[in-house]
């Protein structure tokens, strides 16, 4: 048995337990989060540090990666200092290897019923926290616009390449990294749906990112539309089937009734790695997700009107 610890800067309202078989191994995987407590949150990495097999580490990352270059967050080397022994993941060792997979298994799907992603129109919310994804879907031949200045920044103007998120991020990245990470920590995300920015929903098929940052705009009704996304709960997925979306699609698989996020699977996969753990290459991550297979969810909610 392997034990698996993701300690969350994010609500406690989202913590869950599951135990789960991976090829021969049974996986005990639990998901703790702070409320935002940045202090806490490095007393539970010390207190599991060396006690579990790997430690998993939310809602803030070490790092955001955006093309070749990385944006390192002050605070969360704090996290990361208070784990001397245990293998640790953030998920920037896998998000970019599901969210390819995910975005090549919603094509598949697609085009088993005469679809395909090539020239849809999709709204990734913020390409600068999910490059890969971004990436993804414009490699597949997606129309995509991206919402980091509204969702960001609270300027209403999408941008229309990943050149400009680009450029967005090499002008803040360096500033916003450094700040204290309180004050971009917001309670709100776990609030009302307030429908600020819905309208750019309106104007794409596909919306993705972060489950949190496409849930805070939804509009009352989404018909038809697919979602990209990472970490849903049971009252999530209910969420946006009332609202009549058609295909949600995570790029984790579901254990338990929920997916969870990137930080949990990378930690489950290096407690099963056992020694390779300690320097883990991409393609050491690539060939176990395949062979679990560790696939991503496609679920339809809704049928197509």
């Amino acid at each position: 048995m392997k034990r698996v610890v993701s300690v969350s800067i994010g609500s406690s309202k989202r913590n869950h337990r599951v135990r789960h078989r991976f090829l021969d191994t049974d996986v005990d995987i639990e998901r703790i989060g702070t409320d935002g407590d940045l202090d806490r949150a490095e007393a539970l990495c010390r207190t599991y540090d060396g006690e579990v097999d790997a430690i998993g580490i939310g809602g803030i990352e070490f790092y955001l990666q955006v093309a070749d270059r990385r944006y390192y967050f002050r605070d969360a080397k704090r996290l990361a200092r208070a784990i001397r022994t245990t293998p640790v993941g953030d998920g920037n060792g896998i998000k970019t290897i599901v969210a390819q997979r995910a975005v090549a298994a919603l094509d598949k799907h697609l085009r088993a019923q005469g679809r395909t992603l090539a020239g849809m129109r999709a709204f990734h919310v913020v390409a600068v926290d999910r490059y890969g994804m971004a990436k993804a879907l414009v490699d597949a031949g997606c129309d995509t616009f991206f919402g980091d200045l509204p969702f960001s920044l609270g300027v209403p103007k999408a941008l229309g390449s990943l050149r400009q998120t680009r450029i967005l991020a090499r002008a803040l990245l360096p500033v916003v990294t450094q700040l204290p990470f309180r004050w971009l920590y917001s309670q709100n995300q776990y609030g009302e749906i307030d429908g600020k920015w819905s309208h750019y929903y309106d104007r794409a098929t596909l919306i993705s990112g972060d489950f949190l940052q496409v849930r805070s705009s939804m509009p009352p009704r989404m018909d038809g539309k697919i979602i990209l996304t990472n970490t849903t709960t049971e009252e999530d997925v209910e969420t946006l089937r009332r609202a009549g979306v058609h295909l949600l699609v995570t790029t984790t698989p579901r254990l338990g009734g929920r997916s969870f996020g990137t930080n949990v699977m990378e930690a489950t996969l290096l407690a099963l790695m056992g020694n390779q753990a300690r320097h883990p290459r991409p393609e050491d991550f690539r060939r176990l997700i395949e062979a679990i297979p560790l696939s991503p969810c496609i679920t339809e909610l809704n049928a197509l009107g």
